[in-house]
């Protein structure tokens, strides 16, 4: 027995001399190369006690998949070895790679982390105690690139692997726009257009709505080139459009962060860049001929939704909110408001010396086309003096060239004229709508209907002294979003109608 122990001893006391006094081999500084990684291995799980070095990969691949011998052994480096428990080890090489994207996928049993700028930043970062498992990295690279893959075994199992791919991606290019009201959808993985992955197309001639959902979450959908994974993605829709002349109004919603613009990308006429469940976001304006749309899209997690639709509302004729006069040294200014839907080419003043027969004096040019505040105004001063009382009138006409005439303005040195009643603002979005008279109210009544005639507010009004403001609720319990009329009676006449957008 004595001899067995002797034995034993001997045999412990010599690993022990021999583990402590082999000389490790390698600078570990130095990388490997032609695919040749050198992998610096330690007697602890943070880089200490230098035990030597090993390589993986080979000259056709740097693939490897190391699991060390087994548990709890002794894994040989050049010239000693490292016991695979309580170990770490810190893989170098220098890569060159042609221009394309390359997905990266590392494993480890227990931590591991990657980088490709020499060990300053980690792409992949699992630095902690775990069974094995693997992450990807995707990136477009080109040109060399010092690849350092770290990993500690802290007890039980132990494994590394590294593989490397060139990744699929898509050919279109990405820059050009759908027609007919087709668009092209641009698809990326990653939420801010990291690695482009194919072209689908939405919407159809004639209509360029439309509503997608990806198929579900954290699901593939596929594109023309190469399928996306539905969790943390990013579209950029792109469509030339041409516009008839009128008020467009788009509606835009997602689930996460979506954004319209309607130059190409430099502004924004929607912008909900950010987190959120599903909701819409609306924008109306007056405008004509060819856009650039862009509508952009991201999905970071949970739900994934993108929708799409616009409406052309018929401009309407020139709408008055007021024409008024008055006399100042012995000069007639004339003012009017018309509101943003109206479709104005130009104005003539018109001037009568008795009321009957008018006269045009000026032309004054409309603001069709052009993106208005809830009014515009304009103004005119008759640059001959007066004699006694004048009487004025506008002779509107539309772009479509549909003529409509003012009421009579009478201006005399002791006379103003009556205002009529305006209704604002035009886009309602607190649900509550003012009428400013221009003259007293006694018997007035309001009434909202849609496009198509039907009642859908109805109710009388409290009297009102001229001047004088009415604030009116608007419940959306009655309206939704849309675009109405509100129409106002005194003692069963109607006296102004104005058109609301609700939203």
């Amino acid at each position: 027995m004595n001899r067995i122990l002797t034995v034993a001893l001997f045999v412990l006391l010599s690993s022990k001399y021999t583990f402590s006094q082999c000389s490790p081999q390698g600078n570990q500084t130095s990388y490997g190369t032609n695919n040749v990684w050198r992998g610096y291995m330690y007697n602890n799980t943070n880089f200490g006690n230098y035990r030597g070095y090993t390589t993986e990969g080979t000259a056709s691949s740097p693939n490897f998949d190391q699991d060390f011998g087994g548990d709890n052994v002794n894994f040989t480096t050049y010239n000693c070895f490292v016991n695979t428990e309580t170990f770490s080890a810190r893989y170098k090489l220098t890569k060159t790679f042609t221009n394309g994207t390359y997905e990266f996928t590392v494993g480890g049993d227990d931590g591991y982390r990657f980088s490709i700028d020499g060990g300053n930043t980690w792409v992949i970062n699992q630095w902690n105690d775990q069974a094995y498992n693997t992450s990807t990295y995707t990136v477009l690279l080109n040109g060399t690139y010092n690849l350092v893959l770290e990993y500690y075994e802290n007890t039980g199992g132990n494994r590394v692997s590294f593989s490397v791919a060139t990744s699929c991606t898509g050919s279109e290019n990405t820059n050009t726009y759908g027609a007919t009201d087709t668009w092209r959808g641009y698809l990326y993985d990653g939420t801010n257009f990291n690695i482009y992955k194919g072209m689908v197309t939405e919407g159809t001639s004639g209509n360029p709505s439309f509503t997608q959902d990806f198929g579900g979450n954290n699901t593939n959908f596929n594109t023309s080139g190469c399928a996306v994974n539905t969790e943390t993605f990013s579209v950029r829709y792109r469509l030339t459009k041409n516009f008839p002349h009128g008020n467009h109004t788009f509606i835009v919603g997602g689930d996460d962060g979506y954004r319209l613009s309607l130059d190409g990308g430099a502004t924004w006429v929607i912008n909900q860049w950010n987190d959120q469940s599903y909701q819409t976001s609306t924008y109306s304006a007056v405008f004509s001929g060819t856009r650039n749309l862009v509508l952009e899209f991201y999905e970071n997690s949970g739900d994934n939704r993108i929708s799409f639709t616009t409406q052309f509302n018929i401009p309407l004729p020139v709408k008055l909110l007021s024409f008024t006069g008055k006399e100042n040294n012995k000069l007639a200014e004339l003012g009017w408001d018309i509101t943003q839907d109206s479709d104005p080419d130009y104005f003539e003043v018109q001037k009568s010396n008795d009321g009957n027969n008018f006269t045009s004096i000026s032309t004054i040019p409309g603001s069709a086309g052009q993106q208005l505040a809830a009014s515009v105004s304009y103004h005119y001063t008759d640059p001959v003096h007066m004699t006694g009382t004048s009487f004025y009138r506008l002779k509107m006409t539309d772009m479509s060239g549909t003529v409509a005439y003012s009421k009579i303005v009478v201006i005399s040195t002791t006379t103003v004229a009556r205002n009529e009643i305006k209704i604002f603002p035009t886009i309602v979005t607190d649900n509550k709508i003012n009428l400013k008279t221009g003259s007293s109210l006694k018997q007035a009544f309001i009434e909202i209907f849609d496009f198509s005639g039907k009642i859908i507010l109805s109710q009388a009004l409290p009297p009102a002294a001229a001047g004088q403001t009415i604030n009116m609720p608007v419940s959306k319990g009655n309206l939704a979003k849309g675009v109405f009329l509100v129409r106002i009676k005194e003692a069963g006449v109607p006296v102004c109608t104005q058109k609301i957008i609700m939203q």
